[in-house]
């Protein structure tokens, strides 16, 4: 008789959230509330939840601990563990590895064979179909990367700063445009947006033990995981579908964050100050050069189309490209390795002259197939 192989999990009983949190008394029930709304989760199918508290000293243990006692988190199961961290490294990228390592290791301990890692913060707020919209996605890919919306309620009624904010994200989808010119990604299709970001990331728990972890880094700690994701040729989704609400606050625990950025922006606001970014011919070379080293890789002889690209052996040798198991983990190596090394120059401009460009170039690369139609 054949074996069936392991049973598979019910859609959420194969998940568990993972939220670091320090001194989050304000914002962490929120979080709470919106992961008990989930649907799919009620009191016989409860969604797990991780909640990793370092070095707290306000009174969030009390308040969720009270929200438990009280009946509004019933449709979880709350795992509140709480860690005290040498000050050298005290950091968002040690709490969330230690949140994401013990949610792995609950799932292996419940014997769930296709487990998976829901990672997000302490000041974000879930949409009711937040949780079952990952596993969806997660169905085809390695790793995905839910949309983070800026919540600005309460903090500015400055309709500028919004527009700004509008702006910035339409140079993005400008940038992923002309990727889906040149190069789109077959496993990554529009309409997509282009977060990875801890907020919203969602990955099988057996790859993330496979990859080695989430970086203990004090800044960037979950772009770091997405690229050893890439490194490994996981296949990395952007789903439309798949949104977060994160604060836009500007007082952060961590120096290139988002409340880095959102005091970054206020300052564009508030004093004047350009808010500069690449031009497009940046975006158009890095691009096209992505698409080289997959046409490489599609020759069945990688290493030599790519020292006939003018790689040498030892950029080669130092991204391994002899073990990459397709074309996303080449990319991803010797994107590592090169850098912008080889890339034309350029200098960032200002956001309207940068928009103005990314328009420039889209039109000039779709006039060719439009003069083929005609």
């Amino acid at each position: 008789m054949r074996n069936p192989g392991p049973t598979l999990s019910p859609p959420l009983s194969r998940a568990v959230v993972c939220v670091p949190a320090r001194n989050e008394a304000e914002v962490l029930p929120r979080l709470l509330r919106s992961l008990d709304r989930q649907r799919g989760a009620n009191r016989h199918a409860r969604l797990r939840v991780l909640v990793l508290a370092n070095n707290s000293t306000d009174d969030m243990i009390a308040r969720v601990e009270r929200m438990g006692r009280d009946g509004e988190l019933a449709n979880l199961d709350l795992r509140l563990t709480q860690a005290s961290l040498a000050r050298e490294v005290a950091h968002v990228g040690t709490a969330r590895r230690m949140a994401l390592d013990a949610g792995a290791a609950w799932l292996e301990a419940d014997g769930v064979v296709d487990g998976v890692l829901l990672s997000t913060d302490a000041d974000a707020v879930a949409p009711p179909n937040w949780a079952i919209a990952n596993l969806r996605a997660l169905d085809k890919v390695e790793i995905v990367g839910g949309r983070l919306v800026i919540d600005e309620a309460g903090q500015t009624d400055d309709a500028g700063l919004v527009a700004l904010h509008a702006r910035i994200e339409q140079y993005w989808a400008g940038v992923r445009r002309i990727e889906d010119a040149i190069d789109p990604p077959p496993h990554d299709p529009a309409p997509r947006h282009g977060d990875h970001v801890a907020s919203s990331l969602a990955l099988r728990a057996d790859l993330y033990r496979a990859v080695g972890g989430l970086p203990p880094l004090p800044c960037g700690e979950d772009n770091a995981l997405v690229s050893m994701v890439r490194r490994h040729g996981g296949r990395v989704r952007h789903c439309p579908d798949i949104a977060i609400t994160v604060s836009a606050r500007r007082t952060g625990r961590v120096e290139g964050g988002m409340a880095t950025e959102m005091t970054r922006r206020t300052r564009v606001m508030t004093h004047g100050e350009a808010y500069c970014l690449p031009p497009a011919s940046h975006w158009q070379a890095l691009v096209e050069r992505r698409l080289s080293w997959r046409r490489a890789w599609s020759t069945g002889n990688p290493a030599a189309a790519l020292l006939a690209l003018g790689l040498s052996a030892e950029d080669l040798a130092a991204a391994e490209v002899a073990t990459c198991p397709n074309d996303i983990a080449l990319v991803e190596r010797l994107e590592a390795r090169l850098g912008d090394a080889g890339l034309p120059e350029t200098m960032p401009v200002p956001l309207d002259l940068a928009l103005a460009g990314i328009e420039s170039l889209l039109s000039a690369l779709q006039a060719p197939a439009e003069a083929r139609s005609a």
